[in-house]
């Protein structure tokens, strides 16, 4: 295994495992105490969010598995809350978010409808932060709603090239078949071997105080497979996806410790938005720390 691999898989099992333990909510940065509340979306799908700090509106858009109190964004919002307003947020299906759709009538609009009432609620203006799959989406959100002024993104997890095997062709009915088959924990462990958990850190998963609120939320695994799309499958990301349409000032952010594949994709993404830019992060990788990607955020929103 190289060093970048094991990077890569480290990273994946500390992700995953964050995710079934579950984190701490950031608090209001001036009362202390979170401010909660709903939004109603376009398909009357109950959309719950999270409010702390004061200042301009950013709001963090989550990948795969995750929600608030589970995964990164409420570190996230707890290292910004002194100069930004951060919204977190479920995404639909997950956390105390409704969910009108369901796996058989899924698309993506419907989670860029989440965000644009979001993004209302938050006073009609926000910067937007992406984190792994929830990047693509958040690329995809910029690309539709004007009221959406900077976008960043953090590995979004394409497959480009050669440099890593590609996602098989028949993942999400993978997926699927575990649903339908009332076997959401094999849906689980698909998706944690497709990201590069160690078999046997899989194993142990079902162990993990998380494991049934994982298996709760697994049918939105299919959700973020066709938010990737074919984005995953070897080839070149083409020019004329959603990130053509992106006309506002853009970070695209990897971690240097991150693996080639990776890297190439991030930097690959950069090219294809017009005037973004492209920033490693010194000793990160896909489980990017807080404390190292806040201050790279509020320099680029303080632009």
């Amino acid at each position: 295994m190289s060093a970048s691999t094991a990077n890569q898989t480290a990273s994946a099992s500390a992700s995953a495992a964050d995710a079934a333990a579950g984190t701490v909510v950031a608090t209001d940065a001036v009362t202390g105490t979170a401010v909660t509340g709903t939004v109603v979306s376009a398909d009357g799908t109950s959309i719950a969010y999270s409010r702390v700090g004061r200042g301009p509106s950013v709001l963090l858009v989550d990948g795969a598995l995750c929600f608030r109190g589970s995964g990164p964004s409420e570190k996230v919002a707890a290292a910004l809350a002194g100069e930004y307003t951060v919204y977190t947020y479920d995404r639909r299906g997950r956390g105390q978010s409704g969910d009108q759709t369901g796996l058989r009538s899924y698309d993506p609009q419907r989670e860029i409808e989440d965000v644009a009432a979001l993004v209302t609620e938050a006073g009609g203006e926000v910067y937007v932060l992406g984190i792994s799959s929830g990047a693509v989406l958040a690329v995809q959100c910029a690309a539709q709603i004007p009221g959406i002024t900077k976008v960043a993104v953090y590995e979004a997890p394409f497959i480009v090239d050669d440099s890593r095997q590609p996602a098989p062709s028949d993942y999400v009915d993978q997926l699927v078949a575990a649903i339908d088959a009332g076997e959401p924990g094999k849906a689980v462990k698909t998706f944690m071997r497709l990201v590069g958990v160690p078999g046997f850190v899989v194993g142990l998963f079902p162990l993990f105080p998380g494991w049934s609120k994982l298996k709760k939320i697994a049918y939105t695994l299919v959700y973020d497979a066709k938010i990737m799309g074919t984005t995953q499958s070897g080839a070149p990301l083409p020019a004329d996806g959603p990130w053509a349409s992106v006309q506002v000032p853009t970070i695209v952010i990897g971690g240097g410790k991150s693996p080639a594949w990776m890297r190439n994709a991030n930097r690959t993404l950069a090219e294809h938005i017009e005037g973004s830019e492209y920033r490693e992060l010194a000793g990160q990788n896909h489980m990017v720390k807080a404390a190292a990607l806040a201050p790279a955020l509020a320099e680029f929103y303080a632009r």
